[in-house]
């Protein structure tokens, strides 16, 4: 457990630097400053090696290039997690994993209720199924011992299944035209790179090298590139023996532990900051009753809660899992409801959904911050005022 409480000691920090970055963007873009602000978003960013060329704004830089840094580090996590931690048994699995499915269907539900037949809007249908881990986890570790650990480690399993599928979304729903060349130098890199870890390549550089190749190729592709810090992530080996003495060692854990501070602390606010900036001067509340942004509303506010307190009702009631240990069913829901926190990472799959920022005139990335905001207050008040069967809460 002492994984659990170091990883939310973390979460929690970088959550009060998403808030500052969101703040400082919602600040500046409705400030006498918005042109700058836009202009830092535009600042052309190009590399060019030989006939390789990859130009892009600071904004596309830091949603496919330092992103694909944060899928690496989930993907190390849910490596981990699935080959030893919460999720390598079918008793810890079965909770977290049901509640994770029934926090991705429902909101999906309710979004495409509310939006059937709008095929433009409707390539929205992913955003309120995501968990923003760093705030969610931030929340609990405010509440200190009034929330048992069972349910932070229960909130924590269930969003890495949830970025899992995230990635298994974004995977099969948001990739665009392909091009074959790219797409077989990106499968020879991942080759390359799954043979290193089988002959026990213990060189952090020569995965490193290799995962630069699969990025730009995977970039190139048509495949949105952070999928390729995912695949980097799952050859790297878990556990490994250095030549020189034989002591074994896990690559994996190095290289989460290193990534951790970088993402926590500088990729997710930047993301935060570049991403929030809504120009609420151009937003009317009859926008935000409008299909794409309800429809995010409800599905992160009602949808998530539903969902994840539902399926794991059922199924604890049919005895598929247990209600985690010294916890109450009113604590659970409030967990629940913080799941409705999906903040950079619906953020994240809507600026996917909808390449064109202005689409809606930016209501639907207000309609995600209010969500969360609010998913997050009622969530924070319910855990407040919940008694605890935590011994010494």
């Amino acid at each position: 457990m002492n994984f659990i409480e170091e990883f939310i000691k973390k979460e929690s920090s970088s959550g009060i630097l998403l808030i500052i970055a969101t703040i400082l963007a919602l600040t500046l873009k409705n400030s006498m400053f918005s042109e700058y602000y836009s202009a830092f978003l535009r600042t052309p960013v190009e590399i060019r090696f030989a006939d390789l060329h990859i130009a892009k704004p600071l904004l596309l830089w830091i949603n496919d290039g330092l992103m694909a840094i944060f899928f690496l580090l989930i993907g190390l996590e849910v490596k981990r997690e699935f080959i030893e931690g919460q999720l390598s048994t079918p008793a810890q699995l079965a909770l977290p994993g049901i509640a994770a499915i029934g926090g991705m269907l429902v909101p999906a539900l309710f979004y495409t209720y509310i939006n059937f037949g709008d095929e433009t809007a409707m390539r929205g249908w992913a955003i309120p199924t995501a968990t923003d881990i760093a705030f969610a986890l931030g929340i609990l570790a405010l509440l200190g011992k009034r929330v048992p650990l069972s349910l932070k480690a229960f909130l924590l399993a269930l969003a890495i299944i949830d970025d899992l599928g995230a990635i298994v979304i974004i995977a099969l729903f948001y990739t665009v035209e392909l091009s074959t060349l790219s797409i077989a130098v990106a499968a020879s890199a991942l080759t390359i790179l799954i043979i290193m870890n089988r002959l026990g390549v213990t060189k952090k550089a020569a995965y490193i090298t290799i995962g630069v190749i699969l990025w730009v190729s995977v970039l190139k592709s048509g495949v949105h590139a952070t999928l390729a810090g995912v695949a980097l992530a799952f050859t790297i080996p878990l556990k490994s023996t250095s030549g020189d003495n034989d002591k074994t060692f896990s690559m994996s854990k190095d290289m989460e532990h290193d990534l951790h501070f970088w993402v926590a602390f500088f990729i997710l606010p930047l993301f935060a900051f570049v991403n929030a900036g809504v120009d609420l001067r151009n937003v009317s509340l009859d926008q935000m009753t409008t299909g794409v942004p309800l429809g995010i509303m409800a599905g992160l506010f009602l949808g998530k809660q539903i969902g994840v307190f539902g399926f794991s009702w059922l199924a604890i009631k049919v005895g598929l899992a247990k209600i985690p240990n010294n916890s109450t069913w009113l604590q659970l829901y409030g967990v629940s409801i913080l799941t409705g926190i999906g903040f950079t990472m619906s953020l994240f799959v809507d600026s996917l959904a909808f390449t064109d920022g202005n689409l809606y005139q930016q209501a639907d990335k207000l309609a995600v911050l209010l969500a969360s905001f609010t998913a997050g207050a009622l969530g924070y008040l319910i855990l407040r005022t919940a008694k605890s069967n935590e011994p010494g809460a």
